[in-house]
């Protein structure tokens, strides 16, 4: 029987990559989870997005970000892009690649494309250069972008993460137990003995 993890994400918290790293430790030697990624953008249009040379990122990363990357030893750096992308795009594609049977590794991509290769995830010419590069078709993937099914899907999405009153990111739900913020990998071990004994 498969256990899922649901992770609460948005491509340009920091914090969701170091999360999503710690939960890819914890289940590295087991087959019967899943991790299901939901959408939750933090700055949705027509919010403006932050800048990197704005007192707020650099202070941030500072004092939170970078020491808790080097404790959970997940290489990372800010950004230069400014102001930092919209996500819409790309999690209208992670609608596409989840159908793809491709989700967990489009996720990382992303990711790994803003926090280590600075490059911009709002723009669809590099999202479908990272879709290709997941093993996904470019060209069904671009189409996917402006496919009105796909936005409704991320809609839905939204909607029940606001349902689901996700208010911070990340935000993991693990049987009935539910964790804001980054969880080490005993807690998450932990949440999932303690799911499957219900």
């Amino acid at each position: 029987m498969t256990a899922r993890i649901h992770l609460w994400s948005d491509y340009v918290c920091p914090f969701c990559l170091i999360a999503d790293e710690v939960i890819e430790r914890a289940v590295r030697d087991r087959s019967d989870i899943e991790v299901v990624h939901h959408p939750h953008e933090l700055r949705p249009r027509p919010a403006p997005t932050l800048r990197p040379e704005d007192p707020y990122l650099p202070d941030i990363w500072q004092r939170a970000v970078y020491p808790m990357a080097r404790r959970h030893q997940v290489p990372m750096r800010l950004p230069n892009l400014s102001p930092q992308p919209y996500t819409e795009s790309a999690f209208r594609g992670a609608q596409y690649a989840a159908e793809q049977g491709r989700a967990g590794a489009y996720h990382r991509r992303v990711q790994a494309a803003f926090f280590r290769e600075d490059l911009d995830i709002g723009d669809r010419a590099v999202l479908a250069r990272l879709a290709a590069e997941t093993g996904l078709d470019p060209a069904g993937y671009t189409a996917a972008l402006d496919d009105p099914e796909y936005a409704e899907r991320h809609r839905r999405a939204l909607a029940e993460s606001a349902r689901m009153q996700i208010t911070v990111v990340p935000t993991l739900v693990i049987g009935d137990r539910r964790i804001e913020g980054v969880a080490a990998e005993g807690v998450i071990s932990r949440a999932l003995r303690e799911a499957a004994a219900a």
